[in-house]
């Protein structure tokens, strides 16, 4: 199989943002939403022992499987709840697995199931780091990720197109990461609720005025990859429409919208 890539344009990035200096401000705003954990859990099936990769403060972690979780940062294994905290050797659980996901260590087939939740884009190789999470998984490979064909469908798009140009650039297709993970592999639409709790742009289809707030906005980390310019150029179009009645003369509808299909998906792999 040929190795998948990744088109990147001008003024892309090649390193990511330190998700330490992200994560201290993100708890409060990136917070689970149970009904997108559904669709996780659903993905995951009955699996009782599951990897998580990527992991880092232990967002969508079913308490109730055996989770042992993979995570690279020293600072964001900090934030992990010790409830969360799982290891390879369930009496040592003083922390996460200090691994990437490209060199998991890990024996073929150990685990049930295998998820990576809004980080494979994070990560410096994902098509090796797809290849080994397969290897590890006797069941299913569960990605939860934004389609980028699908990102600049958001009103987000009217206001500040260079933040999800750089969320389009980021996030592999679809495409290459059912390719990657090779077996009988299926995309799943997750509806992001109107009142969502997980703070991704999305998540305020229907509550603009939420991203007037820079907390809100530092929250996604795509927001980290522009300047002032674009930022103040954001907040000043928008707060003008909103004033005015122009954002809701075109997309008020979302306000009582219950639900938004955008570019969340749940990929899923089985050998």
């Amino acid at each position: 199989m040929t190795t998948p890539t990744r088109d990147r344009g001008a003024g892309d990035v090649d390193d990511d943002v330190d998700r330490g200096t992200v994560g201290a401000g993100r708890s409060s705003r990136r917070r689970p939403d149970e009904r997108i954990a559904r669709f996780v859990a659903r993905a995951l099936g009955d699996a009782r022992t599951v990897l998580n990769v990527g992991a880092g403060s232990g967002s969508y972690e079913n308490a109730a499987r055996a989770v042992t979780a993979v995570e690279p940062s020293a600072s964001v294994r900090a934030l992990r709840p010790a409830p969360l905290v799982r290891a390879v050797d369930a009496s040592d659980a003083s922390d996460a697995v200090d691994a990437v996901a490209e060199h998991l260590p890990f024996a073929d087939g150990e685990f049930d199931a295998a998820m990576t939740l809004f980080s494979v884009h994070q990560w410096s190789d994902p098509w090796a780091g797809l290849r080994e999470m397969r290897r590890v998984t006797r069941g299913p490979v569960v990605v939860l990720t934004r389609d980028p064909a699908r990102v600049r469908d958001f009103w987000l798009y009217r206001y500040a197109p260079e933040v999800l140009d750089t969320e389009a650039r980021r996030h592999p297709a679809v495409g290459e990461l059912a390719a990657a993970l090779g077996g009988d592999c299926g995309v799943t639409t997750v509806p992001i609720p109107l009142d969502c709790t997980d703070g991704f742009d999305e998540a305020y289809y229907g509550r603009p005025e939420m991203l007037l707030d820079p907390a809100a906005r530092q929250a996604c980390s795509a927001w980290s990859f522009v300047d002032d310019r674009v930022r103040e150029h954001f907040d000043r179009t928008l707060r003008a429409d909103l004033e005015s009645g122009a954002w809701d003369a075109e997309f008020g509808h979302l306000r009582r919208q219950p639900a938004y299909d955008g570019s969340l998906v749940v990929v899923r792999a089985t050998p």
